[in-house]
């Protein structure tokens, strides 16, 4: 066996630091997009966007993975939840249902997202009085949730047992 020198205790933290970093890239599983329901009826003209609702007919409605814009920010992004409309027209000019997705854009206030709370009452849309609900979800219907990121158990196993005792047999034997 030979002595430690400089090359084996320079190259060693980064061989380690390494090591640890692609095998964490191979074992970190990805987060998917949520998918939403995509539709807007107007009086009544797309009944599958009416409610009821059923999602068993309405499949060329789904959009997988949902996308929306953010503020401040161009182009399309992976949605963090699903929306729906719903209202009447105050002066009388009949109901509307719109279903979408929309992302937070990170804002720090509730009342500056309209993701991060349902409501109803009245409001402006396309500079028309409405008396109605925008509502938000993230976890049922087409509000399926995405898994998050998270450790693939299997192949973190068969990366200890393959990978680590052939590192410290080298490691041991001063053999990089």
């Amino acid at each position: 066996m030979g002595c430690w020198n400089f090359w084996t205790l320079s190259v060693l933290p980064l061989a380690v630091v390494l090591l640890l970093v692609l095998s964490h890239s191979v074992i970190i599983t990805s987060g998917e997009g949520i998918d939403c329901f995509k539709c807007v009826s107007i009086n009544g003209s797309n009944p599958a966007c009416e409610d009821p609702f059923h999602n068993n007919y309405t499949l060329d409605l789904l959009e997988r993975p949902c996308l929306g814009g953010r503020k401040g920010r161009n182009g399309l992004f992976p949605a963090s939840s699903c929306i729906k409309l719903t209202g009447t027209y105050s002066d009388g000019g009949g109901r509307i249902t719109i279903r979408g997705c929309a992302l937070d854009s990170g804002t720090l206030t509730t009342d500056t997202e309209i993701i991060r709370m349902s409501h109803c009452g009245s409001f402006y849309f396309d500079e028309r009085h409405l008396h109605g609900c925008v509502q938000s979800c993230d976890d049922v219907d087409a509000c399926n949730s995405a898994p998050g990121p998270g450790v693939n158990t299997h192949s973190w196993g068969i990366f200890q047992f393959l990978i680590w005792p052939t590192f410290l047999d080298r490691l041991l034997s001063h053999r990089f």
